[in-house]
């Protein structure tokens, strides 16, 4: 079991136990305002996003965390690596790291302690060369988090569904061992 621990949170793999609270994160508008086309996802649909997470795992070696308060062992939301979906333009088997949190833990430094960790064990435990970090132009807050890390802004793109610009940041392993 892959797991990893910060000074206030634990990432681990996800558990049946997680869908329920997972499933109240994403019920908020907010929340997902800037995920996907903006739509908060039902209970059956956050199930499946767990599950696709946990394939994710299996196949690749690496996916989204379930992330956990250390303290209370609250589920906060989910921080982790993904493949690029393919229908992103000039982002080819690109790994990209996304966070997710519940609203009442934004603005505490959760996103960019578990981002950290996670983009860590891409570059020193996976091998991974280069991630990327793909976010909708506005959402200031996630930008704010990609510079943290020390993702620089690469190049802007269209999303060829939902027509909105995304900013793709970026950090090779070289990059990130300086």
């Amino acid at each position: 079991m892959t797991e990893i621990r910060t000074p206030r949170l634990l990432l681990r793999r996800w558990s049946d136990d997680d869908v329920a609270p997972l499933s109240e994160i994403n019920a908020d508008p907010a929340v997902m305002h800037w995920t996907g086309d903006g739509s908060p996802l039902d209970p059956d649909a956050t199930a499946g996003e767990v599950e696709r997470w946990e394939e994710e795992w299996d196949d690749e070696g690496f996916g989204q965390f379930a992330v956990e308060l250390l303290g209370s062992g609250e589920l906060i939301g989910a921080v982790g690596l993904s493949v690029v979906a393919d229908d992103l333009p000039g982002l080819p088997s690109d790994v990209e790291i996304r966070w997710r949190l519940g609203r009442q833990f934004w603005g505490q430094g959760y996103a960019s302690e578990a981002a950290q960790a996670a983009l860590e064990f891409a570059l020193q435990d996976r091998g991974v060369d280069r991630v990327v970090a793909v976010v909708r132009v506005g959402d200031h807050a996630s930008a704010n988090v990609a510079e943290k890390l020390g993702m620089a802004a690469e190049r802007e793109i269209t999303h060829p569904e939902q027509g909105h610009a995304l900013q793709v940041y970026a950090i090779d392993l070289t990059e990130y061992a300086a």
